[in-house]
């Protein structure tokens, strides 16, 4: 009769998580992270804060992240990476430039809706890190993409010539950011929707037509 072989002392149980892993995914520690570090501000959330909400150890989290830096990294990429996406989508770079410029804006919130802790985060950084400066300086680089699509609208004639590119760029996109105020996932408002109307709303207003009696 063969012998059974002795278990190992370090073999993990069947069933069992192995010790220090986290029950979470490297998504979910991130969406997480993104959370508290909003509720609480980074520079006042710590480790132990991000494993308290999580639920698991700090050694846990080490084995996703190396830092409370690189949580923060990563949340701010992933929503500037996303909105980068917007604007080589085909709608975003086909087309007369004020649809090119309504796509990239319901794009946007769309964007913001589904990632809305990360986009949170991003508009929130003040550049008090070197994290936090790359991300502004890819914020810039993005709202320079939008003023271009508003001169080359008007220099099609299909967005009023008095509107200043900058400007218009600012507001439309202060829209869409302001969403981060009061928008909730839990009210049944899709993000659809929400672009639907914001586009009405903004596009109404700066597309060139006949002028009201």
């Amino acid at each position: 009769m063969p012998r059974s072989t002795p278990t190992s002392p370090t073999s993990p149980t069947p069933g069992r998580r192995r010790s220090g892993r986290p029950g979470h995914d490297a998504d979910s520690v991130l969406h997480v992270a993104a959370r508290v570090f909003n509720e609480r501000g980074y520079d006042g959330t710590s480790m132990e804060d991000l494993a308290r909400a999580l639920g698991v150890t700090k050694s846990a989290i080490y084995h996703h992240v190396s830092s409370k830096t690189e949580l923060l990294s990563r949340s701010l990429d992933l929503a500037m990476d996303a909105l980068f996406e917007v604007t080589r989508e085909e709608g975003s770079t086909t087309g007369p430039a004020v649809d090119r410029l309504e796509h990239v804006l319901r794009g946007s919130v769309r964007v913001l809706v589904e990632q809305l802790p990360h986009v949170t985060l991003l508009l929130r950084v003040r550049g008090n890190t070197e994290v936090e400066k790359r991300a502004l300086a890819r914020r810039r680089e993005f709202d320079h993409l939008v003023a271009a699509l508003v001169r080359e609208g008007i220099a099609d004639g299909d967005i009023r010539g008095d509107v200043d590119p900058a400007v218009a760029s600012r507001l439309l996109f202060g829209m869409v950011n302001s969403i981060i105020e009061w928008y909730k996932p839990d009210r049944g408002l899709g993000g659809e929707a929400v672009a639907d109307t914001l586009a009405l709303i903004a596009f109404e207003g700066i597309r060139t037509g006949p002028k009201p009696r």
